[in-house]
């Protein structure tokens, strides 16, 4: 038997190993993700299988047990056998958290006290993973890595079912099925739940805007009229109308050079906010698409995907000219002028930022330095997707070392008659990084702000022609996108309104892991709680209900705030500035707190889980009435649009609908439903009332 081995978090990665490494480290064995499973509360405490509002807090932590299912069995076995003679151990799987935890609980399991050494790479390419084994260090630096996902998985293990039995319990009362809480899928459901909420209850508000062509010595612009506050009444419109008919008066004349420089590079939540934006990707396909680029047979060229920083260490600045230079020898990139040398941007507003990168694991999406001078050979095994993501990483890296973008902002102002007019307007002097995304346009720089201004002197006269009224409505905040929700999953700091408390959240990164919040949107869907129509994801009527009753019965377990501030605590587990076992302590001080409202709550006669259909997810669901279906199919034909998919299934997306295109209708159509329901269940108790006679 070998006396070292080398153990991979998955049987590509041991692929790659092997034709890096060789036999040089011993025999190379795979897992397959999670080996073990923590035990479930009836194992641990056997009067915890009965149902009950409590904390399932174990004494010490949730020992751990063989997973089941695929070839975890063999796979474990070949490794406890290997365990037994092996005198050193290789742990060679991702490099973030939840990789540290798959390869070391093996260990812990059967108290393997041989020599470990980590090995951590970032891109899984032969020579980086040369590189990696030569610069291995003892697996013990690695101790807080470990400690933040143990207590990230205790902790999610203790919340998560505690509440979820104490819900079910208290808040069921009879129903069948289970009420899920999670401790970030329910915040996350709660995020859709209230901006949908928000969206129908949205009442618009007509305004008006006043708008004029302004010629001056150089030319003609537009001008528009600028209050303090929008214009509500016609009337008002109408007066500004009049002042600017035929006005002319001294133009007050603003001009700033300034610069701007690039955008940041990407991590995994941009790159899913941006695809899902563009591309319309659900935030799964972006993880997929990026994992094969990272490390799809034949191609691996970027770095880890499932990055939680912008930022890279100062270390690859020596990467640079090469990274550059590999992107350039192809067709796609040979026409951005990157400059030589390329400029290199250190600190917080800058690309490379040592200290940006504590307490992450891996550094923002970047193309892999070793396989870059590879791209021509690359490209053609690539998929369209796979291009489309590799183009975006690549032209944000290279935007990242260019110069920045110069422009001249002109501003004018106008007083007109008492009423303030502006005009304002940008003149690119150098492109700079912008040359790297020749067809893109930021959202601030598209309508008025995109004209092009003729020279205007500060004092010459400007005379008005043409002014109109635009007749305005306030819109509803939109729905989110995967991407959109990805983003707002990361900044949960905007859901909290203690000023204090946001400030600090800022800091954190949010509520779930890159890795794991396009698992919990799925998991929502596979469920039945949130639903996609089109591009966008809405919560379904179960999901809804169940956001209801949950939000009534105690807000913190819809709160994405105080799910952000137990991220906070355990990712500080990762730099060392909490103890595991504090920051498990802390989350199951906040759950406990929780079951002690519901059973105040209970004994009060607080809010009960009337409706089966909350925990039953879309199935049971009730189909739209064929009036409905009839009424959003007639309306799309009318307006020549498309209906939204699943709105001859889901009730939820066919009244959405009815109530964008047709709220009059849709109202009649719901209440005509009601009535029918009732009509029958009134037959049916008729029906039984003579089957008993």
């Amino acid at each position: 038997m070998a006396d070292q081995i080398v153990i991979t978090e998955k049987s590509s990665q041991a692929k790659d190993v092997r034709i890096a490494v060789g036999s040089r480290y011993g025999d190379i064995l795979s897992a397959e993700g999670h080996l073990f499973e923590l035990l479930e509360p009836e194992d641990v405490v056997p009067a915890w299988k009965r149902w009950s509002p409590i904390l399932l807090r174990p004494e010490g932590l949730y020992g751990t047990r063989p997973a089941r299912g695929g070839n975890k069995a063999a796979r474990l076995k070949a490794i406890r056998e290997a365990l037994r003679t092996a005198r050193r151990v290789w742990l060679a799987t991702d490099c973030d958290r939840e990789g540290q935890l798959i390869g070391q609980e093996i260990l812990e399991h059967y108290n393997y006290r041989g020599q470990v050494m980590r090995v951590l790479f970032t891109a899984q390419d032969t020579q980086t993973i040369r590189d990696a084994f030569a610069r291995a260090k003892p697996n013990s630096e690695y101790a807080h890595l470990y400690a933040a996902a143990v207590a990230r998985r205790q902790a999610d293990q203790i919340y998560n079912l505690s509440l979820t039995r104490t819900a079910t319990v208290i808040l069921g009362r009879g129903a069948r099925g289970v009420i899920g809480v999670g401790r970030v899928k329910t915040p996350t459901l709660a995020i859709v739940c209230r901006r949908e909420l928000e969206i129908r209850d949205f009442v618009p508000v007509a305004y008006f805007e006043i708008v004029a062509r302004a010629r001056v010595e150089g030319g003609e612009f537009q001008i528009r009229h600028a209050p303090p506050e929008r214009i509500v009444r016609r009337e008002m419109a109408e007066e500004v109308v009049n002042a600017a008919r035929g006005f002319a008066g001294p133009l007050g004349v603003r001009v700033e050079d300034k610069r701007q420089g690039p955008p940041r590079l990407h991590d995994l939540p941009s790159l899913q906010k941006f695809c899902g934006s563009r591309f319309g990707w659900p935030a799964a396909k972006t993880l997929d698409v990026a994992q094969q680029l990272y490390d799809g047979p034949g191609k691996k060229i970027i770095t880890y995907p499932r990055a939680e920083v912008r930022y890279l260490p100062e270390s690859l600045i020596a990467d640079v000219p090469r990274i550059v230079a590999g992107l350039q020898a192809g067709q796609s990139f040979s026409k951005i002028p990157v400059p030589s040398p390329a400029v290199i941007r250190k600190g917080a507003s800058g690309s490379f930022h040592d200290k940006g990168l504590q307490g992450a694991s891996h550094h923002a999406v970047i193309p892999n330095v070793n396989t870059v001078d590879e791209l021509r050979e690359i490209w053609p095994r690539l998929s369209p997707d796979e291009k489309r993501l590799f183009d975006l990483i690549a032209r944000a890296y290279l935007a990242a070392v260019m110069p920045d973008f110069q422009y001249r902002q002109t501003s004018a102002v106008l007083d007109v008659r008492g009423f303030a007019f502006r005009a304002s307007g940008r003149q690119p002097i150098v492109p700079g990084w912008r040359a790297a995304f020749p067809q893109w346009q930021p959202a601030e720089e598209k309508g008025d702000e995109a004209q092009l201004l003729p020279a205007l002197r500060n004092g010459e006269t400007a005379q008005l022609r043409d002014p109109v009224i635009e007749d305005k409505e306030t819109r509803p905040p939109p729905r989110y996108n995967e991407g959109t929700l990805i983003e707002a999953m990361q900044n949960a700091w905007r859901f909290v309104d203690d000023e204090l408390l946001r400030e600090r959240l800022q800091q954190a990164k949010g509520i779930g892991t890159p890795a794991t919040r396009a698992e919990i949107i799925g998991g929502l869907k596979k469920q039945g709680f949130l639903v996609v129509e089109g591009k966008h994801i809405i919560p379904s009527a179960s999901g809804l209900n169940l956001f209801g009753v949950l939000d009534r019965a105690d807000r913190a377990l819809v709160d994405p705030g105080v799910t952000a501030q137990l991220e906070c605590l355990l990712d500080d587990v990762l730099t060392g500035k909490q103890e595991m076992v504090d920051a498990i302590d802390a989350v199951c001080d906040v759950a406990r707190r929780i079951i002690g409202k519901l059973k105040e709550g209970a004994v009060a006669g607080g809010p009960s889980f009337l409706l089966g259909a909350a925990t039953g997810g879309a199935a049971s669901e009730r189909a739209p009435t064929p009036a409905m279906k009839r009424l959003a199919a007639s309306i799309a034909r009318q307006k020549h649009i498309k209906p939204p998919r699943g709105y001859t299934r889901s009730p939820t997306i066919c009244r959405s609908f009815l109530d964008q295109h047709a709220p009059g209708k849709a109202a009649t159509a719901v209440s005509n439903r009601i009535e029918s329901s009732q009509v029958a269940k009134r037959g049916k108790r008729a029906r039984n009332s003579t089957r008993k006679s």
